[in-house]
């Protein structure tokens, strides 16, 4: 009985990325992947900007405002975890897609709400978009990047968040007092219009593409990222990374030895968002405490976000260099001694360090751990890990803000203040420590042997 010859061209698509250049590609999807985030900061940041107007013009309590906020934080949580699972089914192109047309035009509606409640209702619907794109911009832009500059790109990328947010107070302070509230809600439009463009120009996940068989468009983009990969009519692609028993993504968050890992980075998500939120809602209120200026303690927000973005960039060059583990714990044992010391008297440019420090610690740290997600988990079910991570730790971003006003009306000494916000900042850092890298390793080994023993199998069928 004569041999059939069994084709062994095989192109494995991770190999290809992990060991790409750097082309002009990849800067269309970084540039591509950053403008959507600055939207997204964007969109997030505007209730903050228009919210001493708003409390003047429908007369809200300080709770009724803080009851306004959280309801896009619900929406945010709901968003990451539904639209971070859809996306492994759907892909992640059109799903950014579809967040994006949620997030601008609800937000873009808010501006003909005529009552709290229907502005509430509005703001949750935008935050379903707003929670639901992060992850699955994180993932497309995880699934392109080399990977000896993996982390640092992602970090780039998430510094959007800042710009957006940082863009949203600059045109609020321009042009709320000319043009009044609104003005803010219709500038949020402008995403809907750039989604022919997304369309055009965005390239769908190429591992999804590749796990879904669509073998013209992942030549198509194969071409782009290693344009001197020979390629014969007889190559195909594959992953190195088995996909069966992925179809339900949720379920597979709990396989293969990640369970424990799973439940620690939900815990990182959580106690990381809560100081994320608890400072950004309280920093200033908390200075004024301790004796300083309004002006100076909104200068010391910025430092907080400058050091975000400078903690993010930072860490995710240690990280490509190091490891995102010892980096990310690091990070959160230095922040929870910088948030300690913020509760003693400094000079102001010890002060101004501190804060710093402590925004790398929990601003830059939260968008570090995303990357860390993305990278622990297989493509299958990419998104939905790092939805329903953040899904979690939106509920601490919701705790966080309340916990802290909670706080403040036990009328504590200045060091109790700080030294409680730290504490999270520890466990953060014991959760990331007992992550079990080896998880995400055994799981991509035995992914390997599974597509050896299947193409044993296809060998001697044949």
């Amino acid at each position: 009985m004569q041999e059939r010859k069994v084709n062994t061209n095989k192109l494995n698509i991770n190999t290809l990325v992990d060991e790409a250049k750097f082309t002009p590609f990849h800067w269309g999807v970084l540039i591509w992947c950053l403008m959507i985030i600055i939207f997204d900061g964007y969109d997030l940041v505007i209730y903050g900007v228009v919210l001493p107007v708003l409390m003047q013009e429908w007369a809200l309590s300080a709770v009724q405002a803080g009851l306004l906020a959280s309801t896009a934080l619900f929406g945010m949580m709901f968003g990451a975890m539904s639209f971070g699972t859809l996306s492994d089914k759907l892909g992640r192109k059109k799903t950014i897609m579809i967040c994006i047309a949620i997030f601008s035009g609800f937000t873009f509606m808010g501006a003909f709400a005529s009552t709290p409640t229907e502005f509430g209702v509005l703001r949750f619907l935008a935050g379903l978009g707003i929670g639901g794109v992060m992850p699955n911009v994180v993932a497309l832009m995880t699934e392109y990047a080399p990977k000896r500059i993996r982390s640092t790109l992602v970090a780039i990328m998430f510094s959007g968040y800042a710009i957006g947010g940082m863009a949203s107070a600059l045109l609020g302070t321009w042009l709320v007092a000319d043009y009044g509230w609104k003005i803010m809600f219709y500038i949020a439009s402008i995403p809907l219009f750039t989604l022919p463009l997304i369309w055009k120009f965005l390239p769908e996940s190429l591992m999804f593409l590749t796990k879904k068989g669509e073998t013209e468009k992942t030549l198509a983009i194969v071409q782009k990222i290693a344009p001197q990969q020979e390629i014969s009519a007889q190559t195909s692609f594959v992953l190195n990374e088995a996909t069966a028993g992925n179809d339900a993504p949720l379920r597979a968050l709990f396989q293969q030895g990640r369970t424990f890992s799973t439940l620690m980075f939900w815990v990182a998500f959580f106690m990381c968002l809560l100081m994320v939120y608890a400072l950004g809602s309280w920093l200033p209120k908390l200075m004024i405490q301790a004796g300083y200026s309004l002006g100076a303690s909104l200068m010391f927000l910025f430092a907080l976000n400058i050091g975000g973005m400078i903690g993010a960039i930072g860490g995710g060059v240690l990280a490509d260099r190091f490891h995102l583990k010892p980096v990310l714990s690091t990070m959160f044992i230095v922040g929870a001694i910088a948030l300690i010391l913020l509760g003693f008297n400094s000079p102001q440019a010890v002060l101004y360090s501190l804060i710093a420090v402590a925004g790398a610690a929990t601003i830059g740290s939260q968008i570090l751990l995303y990357t860390f997600v993305a990278q622990f988990y297989p493509t299958a079910v990419r998104s939905t890990g790092m939805g329903w991570a953040s899904g979690i730790g939106r509920i601490g971003a919701i705790v966080g803000p309340v916990l802290t006003g909670a706080l403040l009306t036990l009328e504590l000494p200045h060091q109790m203040n700080f030294l409680v916000i730290a504490i999270p900042g520890v466990l953060a850092a014991i959760a990331i420590f007992l992550v079990n890298l080896k998880a995400s390793v055994d799981g991509a080994q035995q992914a390997k042997k599974d597509l050896k023993h299947k193409a044993l199998l296809e060998n001697v069928t044949q």
